[in-house]
């Protein structure tokens, strides 16, 4: 089983890495990515302050689902 902080650098490196893959980071003027696991439970916020092309709640929206999905196969591989 994975530890907590397994868990919370999972779920970072995969929201970050979505965003970044989006956007260069010059581009981006602020990101603040806060992930926390406690008693099984997932809580992601991200806040993303880049440009409209593309929508930046929408990508905050898709870095929260690749977190998500990455903390997911962390557990499938357990």
């Amino acid at each position: 089983m994975p530890t907590d902080e397994e868990v919370v650098e999972t779920a970072s490196e995969a929201a970050e890495g979505l965003v970044f893959s989006r956007y260069k980071r010059s581009e981006i003027e602020d990101l603040d990515v806060t992930v926390s696991f406690e008693d099984g439970v997932l809580d992601l916020d991200i806040y993303l302050n880049a440009p409209d092309d593309p929508d930046p709640e929408i990508v905050a929206d898709e870095a929260v689902l690749a977190a998500e999905s990455a903390v997911d196969e962390l557990f499938a591989d357990e």
